[in-house]
Formats: C-alpha cells, sequence, structure tokens
C-alpha cells in the first residue's frame, strides 16, 4: 500500500499542482478541457486507483458534436474512401466528443438530398453534403441556418451565399488541368470530348467551363464536342465513349469531369491502342490507377481527401462553438495530379 499513486503523483506527471488535480476529481470550480485531458492521463501513466473518475470528468468537460454528412454514389470507391476518411477525423479530435452520421442519397436529385438531410438534419450540430446545385436545397439550408445548423458544400457547390462554406477543389483550375493535360498528350490535332454528371452540378459546369476556356485559348488546333451528360454512371459512359469514337475518327481525348470513368476506359480497352486517346479523369481509384499503369489513363486530378475531411471538421467544430460566419466562404484545396510514372 504504501507505493500506491497519490494525487501529488498525478499531479507531477502532468505538471499542475495537487489542487488542480483535486479540482479535476471533484468537479470543483473550472478547469481547462486540456488541463482535464492532462490530468486524466497523467492518471492512468501513474497507475491511480480511481483513474475511471477522472474519466468521467474528462467526458462531462468536453462537449459532444454531432455531425451529419450526405454523400452519393454510396457503392462506388472514391464515395466509401470518403466516407471513412470523415468518420477517421472525427475520432482523432480530442477537444470533442464528436460522431458522424454519414447517409447516401439515392439518387442525384434535390428530392432524394432533401430526404436525407431531413432525416438527420434534427439529430445534428452541422451539416456537410455534396448535393446538387437547386433552389430547393438552397431554402432547406436557409432553415437549417435560422436553426443554427451550419451547412457545408463539399466537392460541388451549392446554396452559395446561405451555406456556411465550400471544401473542395477550384473546378475552373481543374478544368483547364484537364484541358492542358489532354491537349499535350494528344498525338495529332483533332476534337476533344467531354462527360458531365448532369446540369445541376455547379462543379462539373465550372470544370467543362475551364477545360472549353483553356483548349480555346492555348490549343485552337482541336475542338472540343459538344458536352454529353452522363449521370456519372459507367454504362452511359461506356455507350457514349464507343459512339463517339464512330462518328469522330479524329478523336484525341476525352474529360470525364465526373463520375463514370469506369465506361470510358473500358469502351477505350476495347477499341483503341494504349495512348491514342488521351483520357483525363477525377480521383484515383483501383481504376483508373489500372489504367493509368496501362497507357489508357493520361492524368488523374484526385481530391486530397485526407485534408479535406480534417479541415471539415475544424470548420464544423468551429462553426458550432463560435456561431457561423459572417461572410460564407470557399476553401479551395489542391489537387492531387497522378501520371503513369507517379503511381
Amino acid at each position: 500500500m504504501a507505493n500506491r499513486p497519490t494525487i501529488k503523483d498525478i499531479a507531477r506527471e502532468a505538471g499542475v499542482g495537487p489542487a488542480t488535480v483535486d479540482r479535476v476529481l471533484n468537479g470543483r470550480g473550472t478547469v481547462r478541457e486540456e488541463t482535464v485531458r492532462k490530468v486524466a492521463m497523467a492518471a492512468h501513466k501513474v497507475g491511480y486507483h480511481a483513474s475511471a473518475l477522472f474519466d468521467r470528468r474528462l467526458d462531462s468537460s468536453v462537449p459532444q458534436m454531432t455531425f451529419g454528412i450526405v454523400l452519393h454514389k454510396g457503392k462506388q470507391e472514391f464515395y466509401q474512401n470518403f466516407a471513412a476518411e470523415i468518420e477517421q477525423a472525427v475520432s482523432e479530435r480530442s477537444d470533442i466528443r464528436g460522431r458522424a452520421v454519414i447517409r447516401f442519397s439515392s439518387a442525384q436529385t434535390p428530392e432524394a438530398f432533401l430526404d436525407e438531410i431531413h432525416a438527420i438534419a434534427p439529430k445534428v450540430d452541422a451539416l456537410a453534403s455534396s448535393a446538387v446545385n437547386h433552389q430547393n436545397i438552397t431554402q432547406e439550408v436557409q432553415r437549417l441556418k435560422e436553426r443554427g445548423i451550419p451547412t457545408f458544400a463539399l466537392l460541388n457547390d451549392f446554396a452559395q451565399g446561405v451555406r456556411e462554406n465550400y471544401l473542395g477543389l477550384n473546378n475552373m483550375q481543374v478544368g483547364r488541368l484537364a484541358g492542358w493535360m489532354a491537349s499535350t498528350a494528344a498525338r495529332a490535332n483533332g476534337k476533344f470530348g467531354v462527360f458531365v454528371g448532369g446540369n445541376r452540378w455547379h462543379g462539373h459546369e465550372l470544370r467543362e467551363t475551364g477545360f472549353r476556356s483553356f483548349v480555346r485559348d492555348s490549343a485552337p488546333n482541336f475542338t472540343v464536342l459538344d458536352s454529353l451528360v452522363n449521370l456519372e454512371t459507367r454504362q452511359l459512359t461506356y455507350e457514349a465513349t464507343l459512339e463517339l469514337l464512330v462518328r469522330h475518327p479524329d478523336l484525341r481525348g476525352l474529360y470525364v469531369a465526373g463520375g463514370g470513368m469506369e465506361g470510358a476506359i473500358a469502351a477505350l480497352r476495347e477499341t483503341v491502342r494504349p495512348h491514342d486517346v488521351a483520357l483525363v479523369v477525377n480521383e484515383l481509384t483501383e481504376d483508373s490507377r489500372a489504367a493509368l499503369a496501362d497507357g489508357y489513363v493520361t492524368m488523374v486530378i484526385s481530391t486530397p481527401l485526407r485534408q479535406l475531411c480534417v479541415e471539415l471538421v475544424e470548420m464544423m467544430v468551429n462553426a458550432v462553438k463560435n456561431g457561423g460566419a459572417a461572410v460564407p466562404g470557399q476553401a479551395f484545396l489542391q489537387p492531387q495530379l497522378y501520371l503513369p510514372e507517379s503511381i
């Protein structure tokens, strides 16, 4: 019993006075959250017999927050990775007891996104989504704002002027990068095709605009065909790519601005040799990595998911603790570029 750890031992290990340890143990007065965590860790380290009491004190001092996330395409590798990174970023926060509630929209319509938002909004302190841009989404974000629930746009900007912040890539820059790569890699002058997910994806429209802008300004020997809507699906992209190759023998490049790249890759594998058609896609997955290695994808422009999720959770915590920002903002992340020699 003589060697049993005491409050003085905890204080020495934590670098605080015994009186501070006593206040934490008995819940007297106000002690900073950081100090409570230090004392609780020290109690475990020295083997204090009642260390669970410090844990309970820690739990009561750390605010509990629930974050709602509504994504789409839940079966796609990219969005599965996205969800996992969000959960990891929340679990790593020691200043909150955080929980992520993640749901996937069943379709890429405003109604489908709103169904998921309505389902989780009453249970969360802040919300983030990859929703489409639509007036009904904007109205819902305004209602959430009035209820004190800040909303963040992910990857695709929506509810501009109402949502708290946009986090993702600078989509105009992404489109210009794709235009530069396609025109640089093309082996002869000719035509480019562009796929967008749909007319409500603001990010896709910006990527398409950036692509066309670069080609018009810096590669005038190429013609950009009318953009095709693929609903971010593999099958539509596959069929449309095959048709493009038949109708335009001088097709030199393709840019898939959103999802569905697997269809373009499959079509090129069936009909042309590696490097014959420059293909630029977004997000590094097993399919795009393999196509890079085989010469059917020229470049992958990827979102740094880890960084995005850490910054998202930081912004959500700050918004919940301190209130929303006076002016809605944008946080652009630097894209990760992958070429065949870099994978």
